[in-house]
């Protein structure tokens, strides 16, 4: 196949890339900058220039391919909004391009839009209404392009993928930790995280994009739920830090805007896309990937 990947250069799309050409498929990955195209073409995949708020460029992109991994996304948290509405337009255009065709569509999106009290699965949505997290626009998005006829598939991703080069949510409790000179967690600290390797998603994208009978939702989650506690206690550890328990009163004062990720309570199973695909994660677990010196050495 000839696969057109936007977020090709990302922390999650180079691993998607890599694992599609190790497969022996073609790939066309959508760029932005000169220096992602020289990256990008090392690789051996073709570049294709454009963004995901140049919705001509994905429309062009598409044409020239047997199926699309989307897994760009613009993660400016200052204007998290706005950026969730650019993914929604982004979705539009990529299904609009593939309608009246059978070639198929993975956009990406996120577990933690779902918190049941349970393990939430494949088969959860998101209610509308339901809350007013501006990231349910992408779920949205490719619910309407799959009423148009177009193979759709919704890969969630749990708060942490991780691995070599991660500039997420775990770095970001690092340099949060070092300015604070405390690793905190709130309450008991024993809210769940799941969790995945980035080269065990990538794995899991290839999979749902050779599979013949594409599932709604698939979930890429390796670890159920790791506890936020121990995610403190790796970080306290390693810089020799303090680790603190904050009230939830205290929460928003300390991790600030973060405060609400640092409560998720996401348990996510993902049984059914293993028993679909026959996906099996290989890679380091969260807790013993970041006990590692380079993740602190970022």
């Amino acid at each position: 196949m000839r696969v057109f990947v936007t977020g090709s250069t990302g922390f999650v799309g180079s691993a998607v890339v890599q694992e599609l050409l190790k497969a022996g498929h073609q790939v066309l990955g959508l760029v932005r900058s000169d220096a992602s195209a020289k990256a990008l073409a090392a690789t051996g995949a073709a570049v294709h220039r454009g963004s995901v708020e140049d919705l001509d460029s994905l429309r062009r992109g598409t044409e020239q391919a047997d199926g699309v991994i989307h897994t760009a996304f613009i993660h400016d948290f200052s204007r998290f909004k706005e950026v969730c509405e650019i993914d929604r337009r982004a979705i539009a255009a990529l299904g609009a391009a593939l309608e009246g065709s059978e070639r198929p569509l993975i956009v990406t999106s996120g577990t933690g839009l779902l918190a049941r009290g349970r393990a939430v699965t494949e088969d959860d949505v998101h209610q509308p209404g339901a809350h007013n997290l501006p990231r349910v626009a992408s779920e949205e998005s490719a619910a309407e392009v799959a009423e148009r006829g177009v193979r759709v598939s919704v890969m969630r991703l749990p708060p942490s993928v991780h691995g070599d080069g991660d500039h997420g949510f775990v770095p970001m409790l690092i340099k949060m930790a070092r300015e604070k000179g405390v690793s905190a967690y709130i309450g008991e600290g024993n809210n769940l995280w799941p969790a995945v390797h980035r080269l065990d998603a990538a794995v899991l994208y290839r999979l749902a994009m050779e599979s013949g009978t594409m599932a709604p939702r698939y979930h890429a989650v390796a670890e159920e739920g790791v506890k936020f506690r121990e995610i403190a206690a790796v970080i306290g550890r390693r810089l020799n830090l303090p680790v603190v328990a904050k009230s939830p009163e205290q929460a928003e004062a300390h991790f600030g805007w973060f405060a609400h990720f640092a409560a998720m309570d996401n348990l996510a199973s993902s049984a059914r896309t293993r028993g679909l695909t026959g996906w099996q994660p290989k890679e380091l677990g969260l807790i013993a990937d970041i006990d590692r010196p380079r993740y602190f050495q970022q």
